[in-house]
């Protein structure tokens, strides 16, 4: 079974940002076929700036243990909101390393669509996901449209996903992680 985090950096608890990313997930994997944790920020907004907080911790040990993360926020001033950019700072570097992320925005209208491709997407990167999708924006004034767009989207991550996973099934099966981590460790 796949584990699956979706990850809601929306101030207000079960948000539509939150419902779209569950609806989105839905839409990816057959019912029964993953375990599915939320993370919705709102609940734990009064613990994100507490050092150490073994809450959150756990919540991002969750994150970081799943095959699949969906990372979702509205927008906020052309940006993602600060509570996802508090979750996300709390991971060290390449923390995200071998999780398969989708990083997904609403917002009121397509000015600022280019949120999650030039702001989410970048950090995802660089705590080490591996972000095998354009980054997916949705204008709320368009809910009437909410099956169209998830969809379309649905196609799009399916298509990059089997892209990736073809390519993976080809490559040389000598190589061990430990190699590839001593590797890596000699440009960190």
């Amino acid at each position: 079974m796949i584990k699956i985090s979706l990850v809601v950096g929306n101030p207000k608890p079960a948000s539509r940002t939150r419902r779209i990313g569950e609806q989105l997930v839905g839409r990816l994997f057959p019912s029964g076929s993953y375990e599915f944790v939320v993370v919705d920020l709102a609940d734990h907004a009064d613990k994100l700036f507490t050092w150490p907080c073994e809450e959150i911790a756990k919540l991002n040990a969750a994150v970081a243990s799943s095959q699949l993360a969906v990372f979702a926020s509205p927008t906020y001033k052309a940006t993602f909101t600060g509570l996802l950019k508090a979750f996300l700072d709390r991971y060290p570097a390449s923390g995200l390393r071998g999780v398969v992320a989708i990083p997904l925005m609403t917002g009121a209208d397509l000015g600022h669509s280019m949120g999650p491709v030039s702001n989410l997407t970048p950090l995802l990167i660089e705590l080490g996901a591996v972000v095998p999708v354009r980054g997916l924006y949705f204008v709320t004034a368009h809910m009437d449209q909410l099956d169209i767009f998830l969809n379309k989207v649905a196609g799009e991550v399916t298509q990059s996903l089997r892209a990736v996973a073809s390519i993976a099934s080809r490559l040389h099966s000598n190589i061990d992680n430990s190699e590839e981590d001593a590797r890596d460790d000699r440009f960190d």
